[in-house]
Parts: C-alpha cells; structure tokens; sequence
C-alpha cells in the first residue's frame, strides 16, 4: 500500500510548501492550487506539468512581446486559466445578475442570496492571483501581499460596512470568519481526514499549532479588556476610554503580527513542514515553486480586477443585508456571524479538507488556524485603524455574549491541538460545538442592531 501511494504521489503535480510557508500565510492558498478534480480542470494540471519544460508564455524582453497576435494570444491564455479553469467560476455571473435585480425589481432577498453566489469564485480566484505574484516577489513581499490579500473578501466587505456605519456588521462578520475557519472548517478537516485514514490517528506539527493559538489568545484578550471595561462602567472617562483603549490595543496587535511575520520569515522557516514528508518529497517540492501560471503584470491586472469587481459587488451586498433580514426573517446577526463566512470562504475551506484527505494535515491548520490568526491580529485591529481614519467609532468591544463566544472557542480548539493529533472524532466534536454557535446566534437578540428595535414593542 506504501509502495502505491508513493508512486502515485510521484505522478501528480506536488503541494508548494515552502513557498507558503516563508510567506507566513497558507490561508491565503487558492483552491485551483490544491490539484482537486471537483475544482481544478485537467487542463490547469497539465499546463503545471508542461510549465516545468516549456519557457514561460512571456519573455522579459524581445520583440514577440509586441506583436498583436502574441499580446492577443497571451490575454486569451490568461483569461481561460484565471476564468476558465475552476469550475467554482461557473457561479461568476450570479455578481451581474445580483446587479440586474436590484435595479429592476429591489428585492433585497434576492439580492443578497445572489450576491453571495457572485463573490464566492471571485474570492477564490482573489487567493489565486495573490499566489501566482507571489511567484516574482520573493518570501518577504509575498508574505505582506497574503497578508493583505489573504482574507481580503472580508476586509472588503467590512470597509463598506464601517462606510455605511454598520459597524456591529463589521464586528460580527469578523468574529464569524474566525469561529467559522477554527470550528466549521477545522472540524470538517479532521472529521473527513478522520474517515480516510480510521486506522491510525493523523498527526501535526504542535509547535506551529502552539504559536497560533498564543496569537488567538492574545486577540481574545485584545477583545475582553474593553467589552468588560464597558459592561462594569469602570471607564475613566464614559464612552471614550473604550474607544481609546481598542485603538491602542489595536496597534499593539497590528505590531505582534508583524513581529509574528518576521518570525515566520526569518526563523522558522520549516515550522509548517508536515512531520510525515520525507526529505525527497520536500526537494521536488522546489521545482514547482518555480512554475508560475501566469506572468507577473498578468497576476497584478487580475488582482486589480477581482478587487474591483468584489468591492462593487460587497457594496450591493452589505446595503441588502438589512433588507434580505427582514425578507428573510434571519437575525443580522446570524447573516453576519454564519452566513457571510462561510459563504465568503468556501473555496478555501474546501481546500483545507482537501488536504486532511491527502493527510496533509498541516497544511490543513494552515489555512484554518493561520486564517482566524491573520483575521484576529490584522483583520480586526485594521478595520479599527480605518474606522479612527473615517471618523467611525469603530472599538474592540465585541459585546459580552460575542467575546465570550470567541474565547469558550479558542480554549476548545486550543484544547485539542495540544496533542499534536486528530481522528474524526475530535473533527465531529468541533462541528458540533459550531452548530451550537449557530443556534445561539440565531436566537441572539443584539440590543445595539438596528433589525432588533422594531420587535422590542412586541415582547
């Protein structure tokens, strides 16, 4: 059986492990990367094979560059691998219709279900083209590019959100990306990779799992000080020491994720190597960090487009929340916590299991625990920088119940990766701690949101 599943790993393209991990960021992976038939066309694997003996499609200089047909062929190649090649793409013209039924018939429900439809492939291939630029600019840019890019579906739709003064929208909805990669996500990791290999237990590496969890823990500390200070009325000055206290905070954390960067970078380099590669499989690895896809101003156009493209459709989607709630009869805070995280992320989560399926399960925390870790400590401390910038009063008070509900779930999960080890068990028990979740935000009154003041008269 060994024999077989070494020739068969020797057949398919590898897994560019270094490359994410000197990024510090394997959350910002794309899905068309994980070389899953469900997602990633024959095509996308044959062009990876043939890039390791072809020249790249676009030379730095020569005068091929500027003949029309070569320029007109190399745009018609770009399109079909970046739109062409996922099949998750086929949802891409649900963004258009969303825009379709908003002018002509205003119905927020629809407006919203569609939206989400729209930006799911957009989100994934946001991932995909931050990869392939990360290809030309090296370890140190390409972590600040995952950085930045790697949850920037979220950021996009927060920063509309904090425009439009929903800022209990912009607290909920990063609070539900983390409590959706560290439960639903990671949960759905360990119980598939559970099933596929029962007869053992699947292992990690617990020193990269430790460092995340110390990061968690320190965002859940950033986030208690003020929901406390608030709720025990011990502020100095009533209502401006708790801002003050979070835009503090806030840099603090921004400075522990940048020095987590740099550690990352520089020192561990190794810290996400899966503990059952052998060194011949970590060298073959080298080789297709080196075969990028796209060329490198190939990879910034795109990048320029999706972000575009998702901040026009996150606009249209955040001004049908409030709507699609009443239509809906959902709680915002339930569309906020639940429902635009795992929609926003589901292209990537699908990666995660992926991975524990091919017991490749670190590379699975990566993008569970490495992604609620980038949210925790630059996700949430930038949107307060942004909202100092804008004038919004936008804090790291969370409210009690929220806070409370992150960190019962940081202390779970940092729990149950202290071992080092994972079965499906442990899987099913973080799904249903998520379910859990679910159910309480869905029968959560926000006495702060605007949907709850109309249903107060009716108590």
């Amino acid at each position: 059986m060994d024999d077989n599943d070494h020739d068969n790993s020797n057949k398919s393209p590898m897994v560019r492990v270094h490359s994410t991990v000197e990024m510090g960021s394997l959350e910002g992976r794309s899905v068309i990367e994980f070389e899953d038939d469900n997602l990633v066309s024959p095509s996308s694997i044959s062009r990876k094979k043939h890039s390791f003996h072809e020249p790249p499609r676009t030379s730095a200089g020569g005068s091929e560059n500027f003949c029309p047909k070569h320029m007109m062929n190399s745009v018609i190649g770009s399109i079909k691998i970046v739109l062409l090649s996922a099949k998750i793409n086929l949802l891409i013209p649900f963004g258009p219709l969303a825009i379709l039924v908003d002018k002509s018939s205003g119905h927020h429900g629809w407006v919203f279900f569609l939206c989400l439809l729209g930006i799911m492939p957009l989100a994934e291939r946001l991932g995909y083209a931050t990869e392939q630029l990360a290809c030309f600019t090296g370890p140190t840019v390409g972590g600040l590019l995952n950085a930045t890019f790697g949850n920037a579906t979220e950021l996009i739709i927060s920063i509309h959100a904090l425009r439009s003064g929903m800022i209990r929208v912009v607290q909920q909805s990063l609070l539900g990306s983390i409590l959706s990669n560290m439960l639903l996500v990671l949960g759905c990791a360990f119980f598939s990779g559970g099933l596929m290999f029962s007869e053992r237990e699947q292992e990690f590496n617990k020193a990269a799992a430790a460092v995340d969890s110390s990061l968690l823990l320190m965002a859940v500390m950033g986030l208690l000080f003020p929901a406390v200070l608030h709720s025990t009325h011990t502020e100095l000055h009533f209502g401006k020491s708790e801002l003050a206290l979070s835009r503090f905070s806030s840099c603090i954390m921004l400075v522990a994720y940048a020095s987590y960067l740099v550690f990352q970078l520089k020192r561990q380099k190794n810290l996400y190597l899966p503990v059952n590669e052998g060194d011949t499989e970590t060298e073959g690895t080298s080789d297709d960090e080196e075969a990028p896809e796209i060329s490198k101003w190939e990879s910034i156009i795109w990048l320029s487009i999706l972000t575009a493209w998702i901040s026009i459709l996150s606009e249209y989607l955040v001004e049908a929340i409030e709507g699609a709630s009443v239509a809906l009869k959902i709680p915002v805070a339930f569309i906020s916590v639940i429902l635009l995280p795992i929609v926003g992320n589901a292209a990537e989560h699908a990666g995660a299991i992926i991975f524990a399926m091919k017991d490749k399960l670190d590379i699975s925390l990566g993008v569970a625990i490495g992604s609620s870790t980038q949210i925790s400590m630059f996700g949430i401390p930038f949107c307060v920088v942004a909202g100092w910038a804008m004038g919004r009063p936008m804090d790291l008070n969370f409210q009690i119940f929220e806070t409370a509900t992150l960190f019962i779930t940081v202390l779970v999960v940092a729990f149950m990766l202290q071992d080092g080890n994972s079965n499906y068990l442990k899987g099913l028990m973080l799904i249903l701690c998520y379910l859990i979740v679910a159910a309480s935000f869905f029968v959560h009154i926000d006495p702060t949101s605007i949907e709850d003041k109309p249903l107060k008269p009716g108590h």
